[in-house]
């Protein structure tokens, strides 16, 4: 394909997804449909045919899907998984187990929709199991809802969903005469894969990224060089580059850099996912009837389903009512990963292309639903807890506490560790040493955080020019936030820009702000600040106080000069 063309084709993709989003934003429906109308239009099925090659588009919109599951990965706190334990353990494995089964009993009278083949029902069983992980993250990430007790199991789901697709597909090529070694060899490489990303990341990578923790800049191209290192191992063992990408934001989640990394990412990746939905939306067929009414089925099953296989098994598990409604809603739609195991069928000729093409019309009607459905989740679910207690079953009280929006224990953020935050920090310390542990400071000198850390404090990495890493820092709950530096030092934002970030970030916190002149008083007051210290003033006040303390004492001041008078003449 020409160079220019391909150009072309994006600058094409990209505004009419714009276009489109902007109309959807304008009559208040997700942004993520504007992106999908902006397929439909320029598709030659339903729309203008004015882009000439949409397998490009596609091809370039997978760096979304990778950059996503990198960014999962980089969000999944192994030890806060291991915690939830047979919670995780259990409902990951029951919920894809269960929703097949279910799906082989339930999808049987399908009969002719589903094709001759006598592997249609089982693939429209796995791939009616399967959810979103692009469009459920996306949304979960926007209403800041990954880290609650829903999110958490949303996500862990989501990633033993990606490791059963991965199996079946390695069991693919072989549906005929399972080959157990087939098998065997996809979970070794996973294995494998798994095993040499945690040595690098722990023997080499550590060490890189704290070398090169005083750049910013370093650290995100270093973090998106071992995204692509670990995807293309991943490729060459047989595994999907996506699998590759997961694994490889896991391998360095726990390094104090993930949060900086996730939000200077967030553009990058939201340019790629909008072409992911915008090739959604050009492989839309002109829809019929049937084919509608059939979708339409299949949205009402997988909404039954996700409730059947997940909402009695949290309950059991202990996580309560709520925590299962939540999650069973937040994955009632179908995932990419199923349109990739159906064109392999296809391929393999275990399928119709009929089926394929009804899954992906079932697949866009889902995601448009599932847009509303995650939005409104907490509603939807308090809905469906009132219905079910007619019957007797109440949520409990674990459930209640369990969805907390809370993102740490902070009620004191330090924003940049420098002189002034040096000096302010030593006198907390030896005034209210109990306060040690209910600071938090966010700088990007990772040198200075174990000194900080042995001294009771927290500590996250952090770069205040990006407000995402704020957001993922968790000081939306801060009683007082304290911005110890001042225009000079700040790059990429002044103190009044990120005063008005703060404000929304932290809309309860009284915020303290440093300013260098009178002028950076009464314009940061005027923003909402709560106080203003302006460092040359206090300064000059304390400079002030020590010099009339020695003025007033005039003897002392004379005895030096007789002192030194004597020197002179002795000399």
């Amino acid at each position: 394909m020409e160079h220019g063309t391909l150009l072309k084709d994006i600058a094409l993709g990209i505004m009419f997804a714009v276009g489109s989003a902007i109309l959807a934003r304008f009559i208040r429906q997700p942004l993520l449909l504007g992106y999908v109308g902006g397929g439909i239009l320029l598709s030659h099925h339903m729309g203008l045919s004015l882009v000439k090659s949409e397998e490009s588009i596609e091809i370039i919109s997978e760096m979304g899907l990778i950059f996503l599951l990198f960014i999962i990965g980089l969000e999944i706190n192994l030890r806060e998984l291991a915690r939830m334990g047979k919670s995780m353990l259990v409902l990951g494995i029951s919920q894809f187990a269960l929703s097949v089964g279910i799906g082989l009993l339930a999808l049987q009278f399908l009969g002719g929709f589903i094709g001759s083949s006598k592997f249609g029902l089982l693939y429209l069983a796995v791939a009616s199991s399967l959810s979103s992980t692009l469009i459920v993250v996306k949304l979960l990430q926007d209403k800041f809802e990954v880290k609650t007790l829903g999110g958490r199991l949303t996500i862990g789901i989501l990633v033993f969903q990606d490791i059963w697709a991965i199996l079946f597909m390695g069991l693919q090529p072989n549906l005929e005469k399972p080959d157990p070694l087939t098998v065997g060899r996809s979970v070794g490489a996973v294995v494998v894969l798994i095993a040499l990303a945690f040595v690098i990341s722990k023997y080499l990578l550590s060490r890189l990224f704290a070398w090169a923790s005083r750049t910013p800049e370093l650290i995100l191209l270093s973090s998106i060089a071992w995204c692509f290192l670990v995807s293309g191992g991943a490729q060459m063992l047989g595994l999907s580059m996506e699998m590759g990408a997961l694994i490889a934001g896991v391998s360095i989640a726990a390094f104090p850099y993930g949060n900086d990394v996730i939000s200077k990412l967030g553009g990058v990746r939201d340019f790629f996912v909008t072409l992911f939905f915008v090739a959604l939306g050009m492989k839309i067929p002109v829809p019929d009837a049937a084919t509608i009414g059939i979708s339409a089925f299949l949205l009402v099953y997988i909404f039954a389903n996700r409730i059947l296989t997940i909402v009695p098994v949290s309950i059991a598990l202990g996580n309560g009512l709520r925590a299962g409604f939540i999650t069973a809603l937040n994955l009632s739609q179908i995932s990419e990963f199923s349109l990739v195991i159906l064109a392999l069928g296809v391929g393999y000729k275990h399928i119709d292309p009929g089926l394929a093409s009804l899954v992906l019309t079932a697949m866009i009607i889902t995601s448009v639903v599932s847009t509303y459905v995650i939005k409104f989740n907490d509603r939807i679910a308090s809905f469906l807890i009132g219905f079910f207690a007619r019957t007797g079953l109440r949520d409990t009280p674990a459930a209640a506490t369990g969805d907390s929006h809370g993102h740490g224990e902070a009620e004191i953020v330090v924003l940049g560790y420098f002189r002034i935050a040096r000096a302010f920090l030593d006198r907390l310390k030896s005034k209210h040493p109990a306060w040690t542990k209910r600071t938090l400071i966010v700088d990007y000198n990772a040198a200075l955080s174990k000194k900080l850390k042995d001294d009771g404090f927290h500590w996250a990495y952090g770069d205040l020019s990006h407000p995402e890493t704020l957001i993922h820092s968790g000081i939306e709950n801060a009683s007082v936030i304290i911005c110890t530096i001042s225009d000079t030092f700040l790059k990429g934002i002044t103190t009044r820009r990120l005063l008005q970030n703060l404000k929304q970030l932290a809309p309860g916190a009284r915020i303290v702000m440093v300013g260098e002149e009178e002028s950076d008083r009464s314009d940061l007051m005027a923003l909402g600040a709560h106080h203003v210290v302006v460092a040359g003033e206090v300064a000059g006040n304390d400079l002030f106080a020590s010099v009339q303390a020695i003025v007033a004492k005039p003897t002392s001041i004379r005895k030096g000069r007789g002192k030194i008078a004597k020197r002179k003449s002795v000399r």
